[in-house]
């Protein structure tokens, strides 16, 4: 997440670069820019779970079309689970506090938010790469792959729900 922070800083234009000269500005600034990396974050972690669901859609259907309806329950289970958590992800709390906010969050607590972050988008990754698996794999143990998947979203979907509390834990940190 610091890279992201830092390549979105460098980017900055003429008119940012001379804010940055005002006392107190530059603070405001970062915080507005760390809140931006943030939910871009959040919408790339988002996007990486509806293409997850898509992929697994598309074997529904496959598996439809050749008379496979046993285990279409599982997929619609495993779409709503994965619905949910892209949604809770794309419209959880910002990971920074805004200029008035009464508690400022300092750079060691948004490190920690960060990294919590990053191993989130690592089990994603490799959410992805069990869906690319059940893609490629035939018939055979396709229920029992289905029942994994939905273990590792559910998985995922409380470390996620974790999240509040670190977010919690960085309010108190940094008061």
């Amino acid at each position: 997440m610091t890279d992201g922070y830092d390549a979105a800083r460098g980017r900055r234009n003429a008119l940012e670069r001379l804010g940055e000269k005002i006392p107190g500005f530059r603070g405001f600034q970062d915080r507005e820019l760390r809140r931006g990396v943030d939910r871009l974050q959040r919408e790339h972690l988002a996007a990486e779970l509806t293409h997850i669901k898509g992929a697994l859609r598309q074997r529904a259907r496959a598996a439809a079309d050749r008379g496979g309806l046993d285990g279409l329950g599982a997929f619609e289970r495993l779409d709503r689970q994965l619905d949910g958590l892209a949604q809770s992800v794309r419209f959880s709390d910002y990971g920074a506090a805004g200029l008035f906010d009464p508690v400022k969050i300092g750079e060691a607590e948004l490190e920690k938010l960060y990294e919590f972050d990053l191993a989130l988008l690592d089990e994603v990754a490799a959410l992805d790469g069990e869906v690319a698996a059940l893609l490629a794999a035939g018939e055979e143990g396709a229920d029992a792959a289905l029942e994994r998947l939905e273990e590792k979203v559910r998985a995922l979907a409380d470390r996620w729900r974790r999240r509040e509390a670190v977010i919690s834990d960085v309010v108190k940190t940094a008061r």
